[in-house]
């Protein structure tokens, strides 16, 4: 697989099949995805790759928060723009409404938010999920060197046969993920990845994309 065929093809998977990820295919995929631009070369994520029991646990205990209502943890940065306006606002709910829709979630349904929290926190069916984690000293351009290198993660397992899914959902629960995962009080959970195979016969949804003129300027010859 070429790289535009790995770019092309990425996309947020949210129906995973309990199929197994060999731990050296990950091993491989994350040592390769080291090489990611880092500033610095400081190289500031630290990764906890969760299978098996353990991610059993942290789903079982999530769910339950989830289908309780529980509006989760106080957040350490937004996922969101407080006020986010057109074209952005605009992409988003478009967006929204089409992956939830493929899921049976209706943008009316007052259960909505509850189901959707529910179908996160079971990583939608994964079987591995990476959770990323950056010291807290860090600032912007060491967050931004963090998402190069999970972009360059999720092309790698797109280049092994998997997909992939980012979840910001879980720093909704990011004290849950914190106490099974033993992360140190000094780091802040930037997300997790969902990875598996895609489960067969679920429709993908390939969300569109704006068109280059309005993201794109040319400058020069």
């Amino acid at each position: 697989m070429d790289v535009y065929e790995a770019v092309d093809s990425r996309r947020a998977v949210r129906a995973f099949s309990d199929e197994p990820v060999d731990r050296e295919v990950l091993a491989r995929v994350l040592a390769a995805a080291a090489r990611a631009p880092s500033s610095g070369n400081l190289q500031p994520w630290r990764v906890y790759v969760v299978t098996g029991e353990p991610l059993a646990e942290l789903k079982r205990r999530a769910t339950a928060r989830a289908r309780a209502g529980d509006p989760g943890d106080e957040r350490e940065y937004p996922m969101y723009p407080a006020e986010l306006g057109p074209p952005y606002r605009d992409r988003f709910a478009e967006a929204a409404a089409q992956r939830y829709a493929a899921l049976g979630i209706e943008r009316h349904d007052p259960d909505r938010p509850s189901k959707i929290a529910a179908l996160n926190s079971e990583a939608f069916g994964a079987p591995v999920v990476l959770f990323c984690y950056l010291d807290r000293t860090m600032g912007p351009g060491q967050w931004a060197d963090a998402g190069m290198y999970l972009q360059t993660v999720m092309l790698l397992l797109r280049a092994e046969g998997l997909h992939s899914c980012p979840q910001v959902m879980w720093t909704m629960y990011r004290e849950t993920v914190g106490r099974l995962v033993g992360a140190a009080d000094g780091l802040v959970l930037l997300c997790g990845v969902a990875v598996g195979f895609e489960r067969q016969g679920v429709p993908p949804v390939r969300t569109g994309r704006a068109d280059l003129a309005e993201t794109v300027r040319f400058v020069g010859e």
